[in-house]
């Protein structure tokens, strides 16, 4: 297929576009995403990040797989102590999101404040009032462009019911 071809694609309303970034991140805006809070370091080292590109990469074994933004100030930390948790986020939640997020300007060890937390296996922060939770020990890094992909071996799991909080299109959404 050329991309001539590509210009009178079969999609009514939609607009054919170059691969730059801006238009990548548009059309991925419209995927939905559960909202993580993936959680690292211990004591005043500690950090966090508000993803929705975690996502279980093998049940055998359990792993999971998380991309971070090397530029973050969670991925040195993930590096650091060679641990992350998954803390899959309720819909009620999404005040824990934005903080993890940065909204409000909350940096490092005060992302944490207000809600309570825990350490498994790895000793990780486990959000205890998360609907679920993995506790992962690093397994792989690969490094790529901006970011990190980060392989956890799961070695705690917390697993809870409710429903999830979702993010799509900018905004954040519940599942009905």
């Amino acid at each position: 297929m050329t991309i001539a071809q590509l210009t009178t694609h079969p999609f009514d309303n939609q607009d054919f576009l170059g691969p730059e970034a801006a238009n990548v991140k548009r059309a991925l805006r419209q995927l939905a995403g559960g909202v993580c809070v993936i959680a690292a370091g211990r004591g005043e080292d500690r950090t966090g990040a508000t993803v929705t590109s975690a996502t279980g990469l093998s049940m055998e074994p359990p792993t999971m797989i998380v991309s971070i933004n090397r530029n973050s100030s969670t991925w040195p930390v993930i590096a650091r102590y060679g641990h992350f948790s998954v803390n899959v986020l309720g819909e009620n939640q999404q005040s824990i999101a934005d903080r993890f997020a940065g909204v409000g300007g909350a940096k490092g060890a005060a992302r944490y404040e207000g809600s309570a937390w825990t350490t498994l296996v790895s000793g990780a922060p486990v959000l205890t009032s998360a609907l679920s939770a993995v506790d992962c020990e690093v397994e792989e890094v690969i490094e790529r462009h901006s970011h990190a992909i980060i392989i956890g071996r799961a070695v705690a799991v917390l697993a809870g019911e409710g429903r999830s909080l979702v993010y799509q299109n900018g905004a954040y959404a519940r599942l009905v």
